[in-house]
């Protein structure tokens, strides 16, 4: 199976920056895709951002121009740099990534962190 370890979430003033990582391991064979999804109270989870094996990225209009997201191959990990952060930014940050192991190499299967708490103060 394939674990996702996040770090970096934590407390931040309203303008300040965060970095968050996410770590792959296990019986990988192949990790098409990852990104990060967040999911505030009494909200349901979206989409961040996310990244494709070849480089390709898209981002929720809401963080468009404050948010990068970045990828090391060689790593299996997935970066999230967060500048201008602003109240409404304030969630548990998921790492999320499409994956397929080593016994079963053509089947993409959807992994998940645990999460990471972001809390943005104004």
């Amino acid at each position: 199976q394939v674990q996702l370890v996040e770090s970096g979430g934590g407390l931040v003033q309203s303008g300040g920056s965060l970095r968050l990582s996410c770590k792959a391991s296990g019986s990988i064979f192949s990790i098409n895709a990852m990104g990060w999804y967040r999911q505030a109270p009494g909200k349901q989870r979206e989409l961040v951002t996310a990244i494709t094996i070849t480089g390709s990225t898209n981002y929720a209009d809401s963080v468009k121009g404050r948010f990068t997201i970045s990828r090391d191959n060689a790593k299996n990990t997935v970066y999230l740099q967060m500048n201008s952060l602003k109240a409404e930014d304030t969630a548990v940050y998921y790492c999320h990534a499409v994956a397929s192991v080593v016994s079963r190499r053509n089947s993409f299967n959807d992994y998940w962190g645990q999460g990471t708490q972001v809390t943005v103060s104004s």
